[in-house]
């Protein structure tokens, strides 16, 4: 029988758990085992109970979990010692960030194991399902708002009282994809005026939309300025320098702004310069998105909250799993959504179509060798 192992997470900052007592369910009627570390769902509010009701076995610690697992699932890349833990020919589908940790597909290949990073699946219809960074970045564009909201020593829309009116709080999105789509929509139900910029034309109308006010550098550039897979690409000096006097600008007017520029398997960009970030008002408040992967804004630092000048910048890790119930929901479905098609219905086996855009799009390693073509 194909065993699904569920380890416990092991990053101090990591709350979300890689199955939820619903996709334990599923991959039994699949007919595979699943095996749950004990406290695995702990910070995700799912018992060891809820697991075992859904049919899971409950392993008392992580050697027990892995160590004759089939498949296994994890929020973020493996330690060391759990690499170690793996059998040959197991295959780890996790968000596994290869160019963070640049020896780390070279570790997984020696240890024979078949590594999948779910960040790296392709932007197709068949695979919209197992798309973690839209389920994963539609929570943390939400989350940065409650955040600032939380943060920001005002209220955020207009009130009219007896004893005079409060204007609306001003909110400027930068970077207008998933998560920052989901942060004009929340900062708009919230009541704030929002503008949002980014380098591709296509969400002009997306941002419009949703009520929001669309700041961008128009040129023969910026028509170009999208993928293939619906990313944005990164731009020239020029065009940079440009687009970050019109955002400093901007910013300057504003009270929130929410950062969520990234770009796959790069530095994410710097959109606020140390400069831009004292140009705000006192009691401004900046959510950097991006500070995992180097920061949009010059001041962000990763799991700090900074203080500049009396603007505050929250560089929380890990924001989709400060809503760690509803992002494992969401991430353990995409999980199971990925290796349902790999299992045959007949007879639980795996059995992987390596000729699939879908596999050939997320696999980094095979047989013992790293075979994505963004790390050879």
């Amino acid at each position: 029988m194909t065993t699904v192992a569920i380890p416990k997470e092991r990053r101090d900052e990591e709350t979300r758990v890689a199955a939820s007592p619903d996709t334990v369910k599923r991959f039994i009627k699949l007919g595979l085992e699943v095996v749950v570390e004990a406290g695995a769902g702990a910070a995700s509010a799912v018992s060891d109970a809820a697991y075992e009701e859904a049919g899971a076995r409950i392993a008392k610690n992580a050697a027990e979990t892995i160590k004759e697992a089939d498949i296994v699932l994890k929020v973020l890349r493996p330690l060391d010692d759990e690499i170690a833990l793996m059998k040959r020919g197991a295959i780890l589908a996790a968000i596994l960030a290869p160019t963070a940790d640049p020896q780390s597909a070279g570790k997984y290949a020696e240890a024979g194991i078949e590594a999948f990073a779910m960040e790296y699946m392709p932007r197709i219809t068949r695979a919209q399902s197992m798309d973690v960074l839209s389920s994963q970045s539609n929570l943390a564009g939400y989350k940065a708002v409650i955040d600032a909201a939380a943060a920001y020593g005002r209220a955020i829309p207009m009130m009219m009282t007896a004893a005079g009116s409060i204007a609306p709080a001003r909110v400027m999105v930068l970077g207008a994809g998933v998560a920052g789509l989901q942060a004009i929509a929340t900062a708009k139900r919230l009541g704030a005026i929002v503008s949002a910029t980014d380098v591709r034309p296509i969400a002009k109308e997306q941002v419009e939309s949703l009520g929001g006010t669309f700041v961008m550098v128009e040129s023969e550039e910026s028509e170009a300025a999208e993928t293939a897979g619906g990313y944005a690409k990164e731009m020239s000096e020029d065009y940079k320098k440009r687009q970050a006097v019109l955002v400093a600008e901007t910013l300057k007017k504003q009270d929130i702004a929410i950062c969520t520029a990234l770009i796959p398997g790069r530095k994410a960009p710097l959109l606020i310069s140390e400069e831009m970030a004292r140009s705000m008002k006192r009691g401004s408040i900046i959510v950097d998105l991006a500070v995992e992967a180097g920061g949009n804004c010059a001041l962000s630092k990763a799991g700090e909250v900074v203080d500049v000048d009396g603007v505050k910048i929250l560089g929380h890790l890990s924001v989709p799993g400060r809503l760690a119930s509803d992002a494992s929901a969401l991430y353990a479905r995409n999980l199971f959504n990925f290796i349902e098609p790999l299992i045959n219905t007949e007879t639980g086996a795996l059995e992987i179509d390596w000729e699939d855009e879908i596999i050939t799009g997320t696999a980094l390693t095979r047989d013992g060798a790293v075979v994505h073509p963004s790390l050879t």
